[in-house]
């Protein structure tokens, strides 16, 4: 365990909870309440699964349903069909409570201390209420790695593979939990067994679908996700929803449209993957456990498709970074919070002007900035930090 961060006496772990859920039944209730168009990522979620039923192409426009494109996979009708069969409204509002308790679960599970648990919970809540306003899945999607990440260090590879297994055929986010197959003491096991779930989660849609759609469907998936990031770049340029990445953030500051995107990720590849070769720290939990956190902010600040709801995850991995800073907190780690608070996590509320969040924040992709310090901060420490000295928070 991790020495806990002192919070006071009087924040305690029901105050937490009731905040949480709270901030996530005004995000959904807020958007419900504006109509239909406020909460057209459900509608959109929900279209996937009665899609599939009917057999109908995933990845067209269907203005009558909703206004946004689909970009997950098949699979995902598996995860929105509980939902998806209920009452619209209903559907959302269990849609986004889901989503929050799912994640809230995740982070109490984490190998640290309650009160460290406490803070990310904290650290988390704002962005989690942003992400949740756009019901989207992204808290989900968080607690998927982070089950992923603990069900691998407990041995337990049937389960870790199961949530790794939903994320790849879901949204290709995934792929990178597969990092954690390092950490398996069972490798073989973990191969089998995600070669399984892969193909329970490929084939069970056939069962209320058709074999030749589904396949079909996910050669248009493809297809679709080169298209999509090919339309994430071109419209970074001129300030859009999405790529609010690393290379969006330079396409966006130095106006270079066609910055070599695959060159920063061989880069990015290399620097990420290289400590695990450090084998005096290879086993020790606490380097493990920042190879989640790295991974959490890896898969947002790298990626062309990530937008303001995407950050869930990325502030996820910058809590844990955050648990292992020594007390008092330097000037730099400092710095960095306050960046990370104003830049990410504050900037898409009202708490920043308007002019400051278009003009700036959104215009250069500055949200991703501080989460990409960090990444910097925690790599570094993934190349020479000693691990196996006791930890002082």
């Amino acid at each position: 365990m991790l020495k806990e961060i002192r919070l006071g006496k009087s924040i305690s772990l029901p105050l937490a909870y009731c905040v949480w859920f709270l901030l996530a039944i005004i995000a959904v209730s807020t958007e419900m309440a504006r109509g239909k168009g406020s909460i057209d990522n459900y509608l959109l979620f929900r279209g996937v699964f009665y899609h599939v039923l009917e057999q109908k192409n995933l990845f067209i426009y269907y203005p009558d349903e909703y206004v946004s494109f689909n970009n997950y996979g098949p699979a995902f009708s598996m995860v929105i069909a509980p939902f998806a069969l209920l009452p619209l409204y209903l559907g959302c509002f269990l849609w986004v409570m889901a989503n929050a308790a799912v994640l809230l679960i995740a982070i109490r599970m984490l190998p640290i201390s309650k009160n460290n648990q406490l803070f990310i919970v904290w650290l988390v809540s704002i962005e989690l209420m942003t992400s949740l306003h756009s019901v989207q899945f992204n808290a989900m999607l968080t607690a998927a790695f982070i089950f992923a990440f603990i069900y691998t260090q407990r041995g337990k590879e049937w389960a870790a593979t199961l949530f790794i297994a939903i994320a790849i055929l879901t949204k290709v986010y995934g792929l990178a939990a597969l990092v954690f197959f390092f950490f398996s003491s069972n490798k073989k096991s973990f191969i089998l067994w995600l070669t399984l779930w892969l193909a329970v989660f490929f084939f069970f849609p056939m069962l209320y679908s058709g074999y030749d759609y589904i396949i079909q469907t996910y050669h248009d998936w493809y297809n679709q996700i080169l298209m999509r990031n090919q339309q994430n770049i071109e419209g970074s340029i001129v300030g859009g929803m999405q790529d609010i990445s690393v290379q969006g953030m330079i396409r966006r500051v130095f106006s270079y449209q066609d910055f070599p995107d695959i060159l920063l990720l061989a880069l990015v590849a290399i620097v990420y993957l290289v400590p695990l070769t450090r084998k005096k720290q290879f086993n020790h939990p606490y380097f493990r456990l920042y190879y989640l956190g790295v991974t959490l902010i890896s898969i947002v600040v790298f990626s062309t498709a990530a937008e303001s709801p995407t950050f869930v995850i990325a502030v996820t991995g910058c809590g844990i970074w955050l648990v292992f800073r020594e007390r008092p907190l330097t000037a730099g780690v400092i710095m960095t919070l306050i960046l990370l608070y104003a830049l990410t996590i504050l900037s898409p509320t009202d708490l920043i002007p308007s002019y400051i969040r278009e003009h700036f924040v959104r215009a250069y992709s500055l949200k991703v900035l501080p989460p990409f310090i960090v990444w910097c901060w925690m790599v570094y420490e993934l190349w020479r930090k000693d691990f196996t000295k006791p930890v002082i928070v």
